[in-house]
């Protein structure tokens, strides 16, 4: 996946993780290792890796709000998302 793809999909994460942020049986502290990153998608001078690492990281946290909700399978995304985010941080 190219830089400006990557961009493009952590901008649209973001957008999700502010739906989610929104509903209220949706714990806020649930994104606060995403917030901690301090990796936004309008930040294009930071490398490809830190975003890859915010974006599993942002999944892994979408994730777990999806499965606190009614959706079926995103505990197991969610679980993925996880080794991906670790993976992807000792790669930083």
């Amino acid at each position: 996946m190219h830089k400006d793809e990557l961009l493009e999909l952590h901008d649209q994460m973001v957008t999700i993780m502010e739906y989610f942020r929104d509903l209220e049986d949706v714990d806020p502290d649930l994104f606060e290792p995403y917030e901690q990153l301090d990796v936004t998608p309008s930040d294009v001078h930071k490398s490809k890796s830190e975003h890859k690492h915010a974006v599993f990281v942002l999944g892994n946290a979408l994730a777990s709000a999806m499965s606190e909700e009614e959706f079926s399978d995103a505990g197991r995304i969610g679980k993925r998302m996880k080794e991906l985010a670790d993976d992807a941080e000792q790669r930083l």
